[in-house]
């Protein structure tokens, strides 16, 4: 198909450069401005449903103890520090 496309173009290399990147870029167009917009509200995408009664832990009912998972200390400690790089230095062989 692509060499189709080629042979039938017009202006030799210039002109089959010309029209290819234009078919490219209708192509392109085509797609952004009206296939996609049309297959949008198709796509799952943005079928997201949130509900009130659903804790942190996803337990729908609620049961969970609170902080039954939880990491001991603040949810937010890190293991390491970061305040300074703690890699070694890169050796001078490479």
């Amino acid at each position: 198909m692509y060499a189709w496309i080629w042979r039938k173009l017009p202006f030799g290399l210039v002109g089959k450069l010309t029209g290819s990147v234009l078919l490219l870029a209708a192509t392109v167009a085509l797609l952004w401005y009206v296939v996609f917009p049309w297959a949008e509200p198709l796509l799952p995408f943005d079928d997201v449903q949130v509900t009130q009664d659903a804790d942190v832990t996803g337990d729908p009912a609620g049961d969970a103890i609170p902080g039954d998972d939880a990491p001991a200390g603040d949810e937010h400690d890190l293991p390491y520090e970061t305040d300074r790089n703690n890699t070694p230095p890169p050796s001078p062989s490479r």
